[in-house]
């Protein structure tokens, strides 16, 4: 079974999407749309702005969702998801594929969603760290008897978890992990505790945006984020969608989960490859693959 998942925050980089705009109509004509919706030229900071330009959450969010959605749009007949799913933000990317959510409505969301986080994250100061070595379970244990807020916000593959918090708690908890025998307790330069609770503020005001959206019927199941299960009826779709940011990303549950479900190609739509290198991790034989415009779908 064909899977397509959609890659997060942190695959951006300058030029992306610049081969799609300028190789299908149809591409350049939803590109121009999004400068509108957006109300500023996305396009000009993806095509050729600076590292610093698109690490601006405001910016990152959308220009990755935009890259994932406008590329499975050209795909043309080609692409046929029997299953989707995607890494937090990609989340939204793999609805639109799917027919959950209209393209202008997900960009709409995704907008909203990149300032409510990022209003969120200037409330208290927050940050993420990634812990190499250690299994699921010792990381939450710790997590647990840490004082202060510091969760699981990723689990991205087997010895590979990102935790989150307040700042001095996520540092005591890198200092425990080290002690339990992490290979590494990595802090992250990221500007929030994404993936938990100190994301309330921002889960609340995209609670509000998610309930005034209409959503469809998925045309294949799409393995949400805060499940790891497959999922096709739209309320059930909206209630993670909105628990999502304040709970942990079961990356690695839902690629077990979709491989359990007979999914044996997993193509990643979007800029990078981070994902098929997750995926991999997870499970040595499953294949993997890059999603590439397909020219002939044009002339």
């Amino acid at each position: 079974m064909k899977a397509y998942i959609f890659p997060g925050q942190g695959a951006q980089f300058t030029g992306m999407g610049l081969d799609l705009y300028e190789n299908s109509p149809e591409a350049q004509h939803l590109f121009e749309d999004a400068n509108e919706i957006l109300g500023f030229n996305i396009t000009d900071i993806m095509f050729e702005g600076s590292a610093e330009q698109l690490k601006e959450t405001k910016v990152t969010q959308p220009a990755i969702f935009l890259h994932s959605v406008i590329l499975a749009k050209t795909l043309g007949d080609t692409f046929k998801p029997e299953m989707v799913a995607g890494h937090s933000l990609g989340e939204f990317s793999a609805l639109v594929a799917a027919g959950a959510l209209s393209f202008e409505d997900g960009l709409k969301l995704v907008s909203q969603r990149a300032q409510a986080m990022q209003k969120a994250c200037e409330i208290q100061p927050s940050t993420m760290a990634a812990v190499l070595g250690l299994e699921d379970k010792v990381v939450e244990d710790i997590c647990a008897n840490i004082d202060g807020v510091v969760v699981a916000a990723n689990y991205n593959c087997p010895g590979q978890l990102v935790i989150s918090g307040e700042v001095s708690a996520v540092e005591k908890a890198c200092e425990a992990m080290k002690e339990a025998g992490a290979r590494r307790a990595l802090m992250l330069p990221v500007g929030g505790a994404f993936h938990s609770p100190m994301m309330e503020p921002a889960r609340e005001e995209l609670a509000a945006a998610i309930e005034n959206t209409t959503f469809s019927s998925p045309h294949c199941p799409i393995y949400q984020n805060v499940t790891a299960t497959a999922i096709t009826d739209e309320n059930e779709i909206k209630a993670n969608l909105i628990s999502q940011l304040t709970a942990p990303v079961r990356w690695t549950q839902s690629v077990q989960q979709m491989i359990t479900d007979g999914a044996t190609l997993f193509t990643e739509v979007g800029p990078g490859k981070v994902l098929q290198g997750l995926v991999k991790k997870i499970n040595r034989d499953a294949q993997t693959a890059s999603a590439t415009l397909d020219l002939k779908n044009d002339e």
